[in-house]
């Protein structure tokens, strides 16, 4: 493995493994694994709804702090996701949320066998599956999935879309009406935007990583002039903030330059359905 997150081949390396989640999160891993199982079946019975489950984020990654970090998971089932399934895993985020307080939120993406080996979704689900999620229960879909490199076409289907994202932000931003919605959209905002600023340049750089510092800083070598605020952005990722001009400049300002900038250099994601 370099020190650009690639194997010898050159492909990115998966990141995480649960070995490297921190101690004091340790409770919190088993507890979802648990929970899981209990919600949707454990993955070698007959008829259970669960295919895989896996955690991606700071937690596998071992750089989790206690009191900071979120709980990510990923819920693969051999379905399509039901309503049923939805009310199932927003019922395990808010149990596992209130047991711990380790972890300052629970996230469970919930999704299917069959869209995540879709020809669709290979550069985009696929991947996240293969490189950036850790398994945790059942047959590892990565096994299906190709090896992947650091090319324009990752760069285009994982990030593409900024553009769509951006009018459902300022709606969000125009109904926020407490500090903790502010911050809440502050951090999700500039965490979604130090990865696409990454990406972007992602292929320049060849290489890998989901360090938002480090993100950061590797866009500034290509884009000095918009460094500031792409730091900035960084910082709110890990510190939110509730102040409304800090919205205001992640998406009236930086988003619509980044979105721009990203559909001239890579073209847009596939259109889903």
């Amino acid at each position: 493995m370099t020190g650009r997150g690639l194997d010898e081949d050159g492909t990115i390396v998966r990141e995480g493994a649960l070995d490297r989640v921190p101690a004091a999160f340790v409770p919190v891993v088993d507890a979802a694994r648990a929970g899981i199982t209990a919600a949707f079946g454990g993955p070698r019975l007959h008829g259970a709804r669960l295919h895989s489950a896996y955690l991606y984020g700071s937690i596998p990654r071992g750089t989790a702090v206690p009191g900071v970090s979120d709980l990510d998971l990923l819920i693969v089932l051999r379905d399509e996701p039901a309503a049923a399934d939805r009310a199932a895993a927003d019922a395990l985020e808010a149990a596992l949320d209130d047991a711990f307080p380790q972890v300052t939120g629970v996230g469970i993406v919930l999704g299917s066998v069959r869209s995540t080996l879709s020809e669709l979704e290979r550069y985009d689900g696929g991947f996240f599956v293969a490189c950036l999620c850790t398994p945790l229960l059942g047959e590892d879909l990565a096994a299906q999935l190709p090896r992947y490199r650091p090319s324009a076409l990752l760069a285009r289907e994982t990030n593409g879309d900024l553009a769509l994202v951006l009018p459902r932000w300022r709606a969000r931003a125009a109904e926020a009406a407490t500090d903790t919605d502010r911050r809440t959209l502050s951090r999700a905002v500039a965490r979604r935007l130090v990865r696409t600023g990454f990406t972007l340049i992602m292929p320049r750089w060849g290489g890998w990583t989901s360090d938002l510092d480090r993100s950061a800083e590797l866009f500034a070598q290509y884009y000095p002039e918009r460094a500031g605020q792409m730091r900035r952005a960084a910082a709110i990722a890990r510190t939110p903030s509730a102040d409304p001009a800090v919205l205001t400049m992640l998406i009236d300002d930086l988003g619509p330059w980044l979105a721009a900038e990203y559909t001239a250099v890579h073209g847009e994601k596939a259109p889903r359905p």
